[in-house]
């Protein structure tokens, strides 16, 4: 099992937090927020982490390598300042085989997040989700039919819309394939610098191969705006006394 996090760009949202230092470096209890979900992964047996870089990418390698014993694996995505996510994906794409997960770099999660995910193995690509009593243009909104997903999206029909990606997913050897296949042939077209990867799990899920698995109740974050600091701070601190 491997996980790649995408943790290419800044974090600009978070200005002046990352104005010299990118979001996944940001310190959260005495620990950098790439740590956290290293550990948490490391906590539920996934050794194999590649991290796909870009802003500050010599200081996330050099702090990462030190701290970890060079058992990180890094990806240079170039594009970073000129692309969105999906072109971090394609420059990853030599390790989208066998069973993989993805995370977004600005996801804050407990281990549990990660061990309910890679338990539900119905479909190919299991996209992680939870609820909410509503949902704001940001969230990354998805609409479900039991265990299904029928789509994913920000703009999506409010009416329709019950749950959203927490930034985690899973793909077995045949969703790796379907993944990376469609990547390959997305990106021929410039525009496809502009796209998130899940308007590409988007595109699948309209095939039929895309489940979801809530995770409701569990304790995790996104972090886009300051505000969110506060919330990763807190969890931070109370994993940290739970842990000591």
């Amino acid at each position: 099992m491997k996980a790649i996090i995408l943790c290419a760009g800044q974090g600009r949202r978070l200005l002046p937090y990352t104005e010299s230092s990118p979001k996944c470096l940001l310190s959260l209890n005495n620990k950098h927020f790439i740590e956290w979900q290293i550990d948490a992964l490391h906590e539920v047996g996934i050794k194999q982490i590649v991290a796909v870089v870009g802003y500050a990418a010599q200081r996330i390698e050099s702090i990462l390598s030190k701290q970890y014993d060079n058992k990180v694996s890094f990806v240079y995505n170039p594009f970073y300042e000129i692309a969105d996510n999906l072109a971090s994906c394609w420059m990853a794409r030599d390790h989208f085989k066998d069973d993989f997960i993805i995370l977004n770099g600005d996801t804050l999660f407990e281990p549990a997040v990660i061990s309910k995910l890679l338990s539900a193995n119905d479909f190919p690509i299991t996209l992680a989700t939870d609820e909410k009593q509503s949902y704001d243009d940001d969230d990354m909104k998805v609409i479900t039919e039991g265990p299904q997903l029928l789509s994913v999206g920000k703009k999506l029909a409010m009416a329709d819309v019950n749950g959203e990606s927490i930034g985690a997913m899973h793909f077995n050897p045949e969703g790796a394939k379907l993944f990376k296949n469609t990547i390959e042939g997305l990106m021929y077209s410039p525009e496809s610098l502009q796209k998130w990867y899940l308007s590409i799990i988007d595109q699948l899920a309209s095939q039929g191969h895309v489940g979801t698995c809530s995770i409701h109740g569990l304790e995790w974050t996104e972090v886009d705006f300051i505000q969110d600091l506060e919330r990763a701070q807190q969890l931070a601190e109370k994993w940290s006394q739970k842990n000591s």
